[in-house]
């Protein structure tokens, strides 16, 4: 009885000292999952200090966002293979030392060259660190305690959506925008002090390696694309060298293709995508990119370079853009109860989409005398998109046969977080392009102010990036007010289109969501599902 009574008592220590570890190694990952948001809209905020520091031409300021998104996502199913190949805690914690160094590195960066160069960098230690701590947190956690697991890590991301924006724009305020990347340190410093001490190693025994020609393949394929596009407003969309970029992207898209479908472990199994469920929760993932994220990028430029608005203004504004992700992914979950996920998750990207047109409404100088009239719009959007962010995770790996589902979720990052990227070119082109087309036309009621061609693109381009007095110098026939007006104008048309793609994705998402799912796991999984 004694001897009996001794196991019982020292099993029951041992559950709870593995328990309290568990805790300890989460709480590690959260802080890690924290810390990516920061490193995404933290330099968006700082933007126009950076620029006003480090100069640069608008192809380089752009690059200061795309470079750490394109990185990071081109190389999150690479940085997945390897965690399974040399452990998972391994690769979490050198990456995590890579974002560390190259984070430090940024506030300390000479010229906006090697800033951009720090922040591709930055993206991939980010991607190694995310894709090994999430791969590491799997093995943690069983059953229902691994979903609430991930749902805590995506509630800590959303907390660094939520609150980046303001915390960058008082390090702003206050000590210029080197700080910001302290918060970053800060809180990776945590993440690789409890992960090291706290989350046990493992890997896949079967794991072959990394897929080197896809993986090189599709980065690249990726890099020429954003850097095609980004090229485009400043060269044209015919000229030579972005044709050049697109056909040389297009090359490499196909041969990562070819690659794929006949690698004996491909890095993307292609046939997955014959599950039509699986590729609507492909465009899902896509539709916060063009509905949310690149709003968290522009609206701060706009906030601070053409409104006059102080970076804590302008970040105490997008927290009722990103506020609501911090409640309403939870709220996604419970509804799952009721209603489809299908059904849930194409109200919300309406809500979005009827968000988005509302802001398109609001007049031009309302960010600058009556900032408060936004908050309507953007919790109206923050509210939609919150919809389906709970719950996309959770149907990445519902949507196909059990044993796909890793696959499936490394699949579903790549697109998301690649998407983001992206998405934020092409948006940052077409906005361009309207202001540019507005400027080299505008008149102002017959005033005969219209600019050339050439000086309406380069002041476009200035505007894009915050730059109100570079835009002023390049067309000086203009004053501000009408170039901020001017900008204004083209980026409700930008709404507007961004309000129409996402209403075309909602119908699309419903429509392939709602088929029948490949077996027997249930929708009803997502209602634990992680949260970003």
């Amino acid at each position: 009885m004694t001897r009996q009574l001794s196991t019982r008592l020292a099993a029951a220590g041992t559950s709870r000292t593995g328990g309290a570890r568990k805790i300890m190694a989460l709480i590690g990952i959260c802080a890690a999952a924290a810390a990516m948001p920061l490193a995404f809209t933290g330099p968006a905020v700082a933007l126009p200090a950076i620029s006003r520091d480090l100069g640069g031409s608008p192809i380089a300021l752009n690059w200061v966002t795309n470079a750490f998104m394109l990185t990071f996502g081109s190389s999150l199913m690479a940085s997945g293979a390897l965690a399974d190949s040399y452990g998972r805690k391994r690769i979490f914690l050198i990456g995590l030392v890579a974002f560390l160094l190259f984070s430090a590195g940024l506030a300390f960066a000479p010229d906006i060259v090697w800033f951009d160069v720090l922040r591709a960098l930055q993206g991939m230690g980010a991607a190694a660190a995310f894709s090994g701590g999430m791969a590491a947190l799997a093995q943690e956690f069983e059953g229902n305690a691994r979903m609430r697991a991930f749902s805590i890590v995506g509630s800590s991301f959303g907390v660094g959506l939520a609150f980046g924006p303001i915390a960058s724009g008082l390090m702003v305020d206050r000590f210029g925008w080197p700080a910001i990347f302290a918060l970053v340190v800060g809180l990776g410093g945590m993440a690789f002090a409890l992960g090291a001490a706290f989350l046990q190693e493992t890997r896949d025994p079967e794991a072959k390696g990394l897929d080197w020609p896809g993986a090189v393949s599709f980065t690249l394929a990726l890099a020429l694309f954003t850097y095609g596009v980004l090229l485009a407003p400043e060269n044209g969309w015919g000229s030579p060298s972005v044709v050049t970029l697109l056909l040389a992207s297009a090359v490499l898209l196909a041969g990562f293709w070819r690659i794929e479908r006949t690698a004996a472990r491909p890095m993307l199994d292609l046939s997955l995508f014959r599950y039509p469920r699986f590729v609507g929760v492909q465009l899902l993932a896509a539709a916060p990119a063009y509905a949310f994220v690149v709003l968290l990028i522009l609206l701060p430029v706009r906030f601070v370079g053409i409104d006059g608005m102080s970076e804590v203004g302008a970040g105490q504004m997008m927290i009722a853009l990103s506020g609501p992700l911090l409640v309403l992914p939870v709220v996604a979950g419970l509804l799952t109860r009721w209603f489809t996920a299908a059904v849930i998750c194409g109200v919300g990207l309406l809500i979005a989409a009827g968000g988005l047109f509302w802001l398109s409404t609001v007049p031009a100088a309302v960010p600058a005398s009556q900032p408060l009239l936004l908050i309507g719009p953007l919790l109206t959007i923050g509210i939609g998109i919150s919809l389906p962010w709970g719950l996309m995770d959770g149907l990445a790996v519902s949507v196909v046969p059990k044993e796909r589902a890793g696959m499936a979720t490394g699949i579903f990052s790549t697109t998301r977080v690649a998407g983001e990227g992206v998405a934020l070119a092409i948006v940052s082109a077409v906005l361009s392009a309207l202001v540019g087309a507005r400027l080299g036309g505008s008149s102002l009621g017959g005033s005969g102010l219209g600019g050339s061609g050439e000086g309406a693109a380069r002041a476009a381009q200035r505007l894009v990036t915050g730059d109100l007095g570079a835009a002023a110098a390049a067309m000086p026939q203009m004053g501000r007010e009408v170039l901020a007006l001017n900008y204004a104008q083209a980026f409700s048309t930008l709404l507007i289109l961004l309000a129409s793609i996402t209403i075309f994705t909602a119908v699309v998402v419903v429509a392939f969501l709602g088929r029948k799912a490949p077996d027997t796991v249930s929708e009803a999984v997502v209602c634990d599902s992680p949260a970003g």
